[in-house]
């Protein structure tokens, strides 16, 4: 019968056989027990419902399959990733929409409104992504780790003291519901701009670490970075009109 992390939770009688556990698993792959790992799995045995719902053969196939989860996505982190572009294709009554509304746009109008429109969400796509990278960079002066890979539910960041935090862009992104699950340490929720005013929340890192690294415009050297070093991190269609622009000012 599949074993899941409750399973392992519930067997062990303390958080270091429970560690254990894993740190035997990985070291069958060459792989330490890191810090990071010891952190995050910490708050998964702590607050039970925050575990995953992975399932293994045995106990060391299921310890296996979470480092492989969080070590692809930090290896494919949006700095390094090559996304990919949209994978729908565009409904012609939305040209219609708005050509009725705007009469005076052309076919050539158009076809740019609507490549435009694919590329925004593109880059809405790896927005998250980017803040993640960005605060995993800055935060893990102040003990926190990134739990890469939703290596833990509801949860971005774990602290070595055990606290929780989850990150968002806007105020009016979808949360995750951790009310239904059990958890004995409760998350800090934190979003980058105020979405009815527009106002940015990054004075709650710097009053509460005494600084001011964290700010828009430190993130946006960090995008630009990001993207300068690894264009595919932003998908662009080969037959998107507004490429042009990008070759020529390369």
């Amino acid at each position: 019968m599949p074993v899941t992390f409750s399973d392992i939770i519930t067997a062990c009688n303390s958080e270091e056989n429970f560690l254990q556990i894993f740190q035997n698993a990985f070291s069958q792959v060459d792989q330490p027990l890191l810090q990071e790992h010891r952190i995050i799995l910490t708050a998964c045995y702590r607050n039970p419902g925050l575990s995953l719902t992975l399932k293994g053969e045995t106990p060391e196939f299921l310890a296996q399959s979470w480092l492989q989860k969080y070590c692809y996505s930090f290896e494919n982190r949006i700095s390094r990733r090559i996304s990919q572009p949209p994978r729908t294709v565009a409904d012609p009554i939305v040209d219609t929409i708005i050509k009725a509304r705007l009469t005076g746009l052309t076919e050539k109008h158009l076809e740019q409104i609507k490549y435009a429109h694919r590329l925004s969400m593109s880059a809405e796509n790896i927005q998250g992504l980017l803040l993640e990278e960005f605060l995993a960079e800055q935060l893990a002066d102040y003990g926190w780790y990134c739990c890469w890979g939703e290596v833990i539910r509801h949860v971005d960041f774990c602290h070595i003291d055990g606290s929780l935090l989850q990150v968002k862009n806007r105020s009016n992104s979808e949360n995750s519901s951790s009310s239904r699950v059990r958890i004995n340490q409760p998350i800090e929720k934190w979003h980058r701009v105020d979405a009815k005013t527009g106002l940015y929340k990054w004075s709650y890192f710097n009053t509460k670490y005494n600084t001011n690294r964290f700010s828009e415009e430190n993130f946006i050297l960090f995008v630009q970075k990001v993207l300068l070093a690894n264009p595919s991190a932003l998908a662009l269609e080969a037959n998107n009109p507004w490429q042009s622009l990008s070759q020529s000012s390369d």
